[in-house]
């Protein structure tokens, strides 16, 4: 059983990062950032693909240097996705990614320098139809602001962010969008939350600096969650000290458990206790590791007992519930075949991988008869 998402977004203007729109009704896209330097090149065009396969529609590259800006032409030439340069101070960068085919620059025009020079990026970006990010962090406001609010705040963040946007509406440029992010979800929220009423452009959320595996991804699903639910949000980027691929199956997994993009296997799956029939977190943790190329979505219930277990497994495209002597397969909703425990994980990865194969089967189908 499913139940669509009662969020409304809030109605932005859509640009084109790439090919992928972000912004108005597009889905929400999924991004993460390289942590290789940018000038080894194999090393970085292998993250990208990384990333790319786990799911990320956009990938940011940091490119602090000249020669980072030469490496990033031969990335570009060696990958597909949609890249964004991340740029500070020193706007010949800038200029130098666009000529290699950035698809968005992630700059702050009050930190280019003068104006002819953020008016020289400007119009590069103006020629070749690329977008720019603004990024403002609470951990980088200008000196002036820190003096004035005496401390980051939500509105020290949003006045920054708005002397940004200032400088591009003096350049009749408004093909752009935002961030506003700080590690404290309490700040990045309320400032996303006043932002959002002040610019139509696109939001990109996120909280920096978040955290590690465990307590970045708490972090980050509670802030960004709260910011989804009030329709805030065009494009994610889970902030964590991981491996960016685990960025990327962060934010899935939250999209997934709002409704509002849907990508591979949703796992419904008890704690497990005394109750249960088989080792529930054995089998968890072997079919999330053997699945993850699986990326048709289906709900897959992994329940050890009968207490909870029949209800969940007939809501499901697939749900598995223990029993005595043997386990219950259901398959759309019905009780199927009745699986020993002797090979339970290969059997049921063999199920799901053909129930799998068959929804994409009627998927290419129902796409060819449009």
């Amino acid at each position: 059983m499913s139940i669509e998402s009662p969020i409304v977004r809030r109605q932005s203007r859509q640009i084109m990062v790439g090919d992928v729109p972000v912004g108005g009704d597009a889905p929400i896209s999924v991004q993460s950032m390289t942590n290789t330097e940018t000038t080894d090149i194999a090393a970085t065009v292998a993250q990208v693909e990384s990333i790319h396969t786990a799911g990320a529609d956009l990938v940011r590259i940091s490119v602090p240097t000249m020669d980072a800006a030469e490496a990033f032409g031969e990335i570009r030439r060696q990958v597909q996705v949609p890249l964004i340069a991340d740029i500070h101070f020193d706007h010949k960068i800038a200029l130098k990614v666009a000529d290699h085919g950035v698809d968005c620059l992630r700059i702050n025009p009050g930190n280019i320098g003068k104006e002819d020079r953020v008016r020289a990026v400007v119009d590069k970006a103006k020629d070749l139809n690329i977008p720019i990010r603004i990024g403002v962090n609470a951990g980088s406001l200008e000196k002036d602001l820190q003096r004035k609010y005496g401390e980051p705040t939500p509105e020290a963040m949003v006045e920054s962010a708005m002397r940004h946007v200032d400088i591009l509406d003096r350049l009749d440029f408004q093909n752009f969008k935002l961030s506003i992010k700080a590690s404290n979800v309490f700040m990045a929220v309320a400032a996303y939350r006043m932002i959002a009423s002040q610019i139509d452009q696109p939001l990109h959320l996120g909280i920096t600096e978040a955290g590690g595996l465990r307590s970045g991804t708490v972090k980050s699903a509670v802030g960004l969650g709260i910011l989804l639910m009030e329709g805030i949000g065009d494009t994610i980027r889970i902030s964590l000290a991981a491996d960016p691929v685990e960025e990327v199956k962060v934010a899935w997994d939250l999209l997934k458990s709002l409704s509002l993009r849907s990508k591979g296997i949703n796992f419904i799956a008890c704690p497990s206790c005394s109750r249960q029939n088989f080792d529930v977190i054995k089998t968890m943790n072997e079919l999330e590791s053997r699945l993850e190329d699986v990326t048709i979505p289906l709900d897959i219930a992994v329940i050890g007992c009968v207490v909870n277990g029949p209800g969940e497994a007939k809501a499901a495209d697939m749900g598995l519930t223990g029993g005595t002597p043997k386990n219950v397969l259901f398959i759309d909703g019905k009780p199927t075949v009745k699986l020993a425990q002797g090979n339970l994980v290969n059997e049921l990865e063999d199920r799901i991988r053909q129930k799998a194969a068959e929804k994409a089967k009627l998927r290419e189908q129902l796409i060819a008869s449009d």
